[in-house]
């Protein structure tokens, strides 16, 4: 087999090579030096292949390049047209679930279709959080503890924010108590999802 110096070496060998200085004197020494010395060459000369340090240094990462992952928000429902519903009661009673199933099914959807949240389960959460679910009409019924409280809309009116329309509203258990409102909610979801006297 031919005999091969570390310039050559650097080409075969993928990883570091570590060469101890003690180690290599201890063998010289003891007689068990092979016929081609290596000798010992200016430390700026050495080839990328060969390293003089005795330990890799690791460095952690930085906190801030750290990514944390959070569960998504949890939805009820499939929440297949974009079409989210938010309300502030944390479980809705059975009556208040069928007005609201009536209504959905009035404009033409499903529940099937729709996805609920509470404001339980948006309580904690970011704008970008919520602006992640990718939803493209937002029903919001009373008060939700969440940051898209501040978007500039007004109860029973039609905002659009980029491509996303938005209906804000008393919250459900009133709405279902008030005849009024019930009328008031009906006429701004014709107005959002295009609904035409018939």
């Amino acid at each position: 087999m031919e005999e091969m110096n570390i310039q050559q070496l650097q080409y075969i060998l993928t990883e570091d090579l570590f060469l101890i200085k003690e180690e290599f004197e201890t063998k010289s020494l003891s007689g068990k030096s092979s016929p081609n010395p290596i000798q010992e060459k200016p430390q700026n000369s050495i080839p990328k292949a060969v390293s003089t340090s005795e330990s890799p240094i690791v460095q952690e990462p930085a906190a801030e390049d750290l990514v944390i992952y959070k569960e998504p928000i949890p939805i009820r429902g499939n929440f297949e047209n974009g079409v989210l519903i938010l309300h502030e009661e944390e479980e809705l009673a059975d009556e208040v679930m069928e007005m609201m199933v009536k209504m959905i099914q009035a404009v033409n959807h499903s529940m099937n279709e729709a996805g609920m949240i509470s404001s339980k389960n948006l309580e904690g959460r970011s704008l970008e959080e919520f602006m992640d679910l990718n939803a493209h009409k937002v029903l919001k019924f009373g008060r939700i503890k969440h940051p898209i409280n501040a978007l500039p809309a007004i109860e029973y009116a039609i905002h659009t924010e980029e491509e996303t329309e938005y209906l804000f509203a008393d919250s459900l258990s009133v709405i279902a108590e008030d005849r009024n409102l019930k009328v008031k909610l009906w006429n701004s979801l014709k107005i959002l999802f295009n609904i035409s006297k018939k």
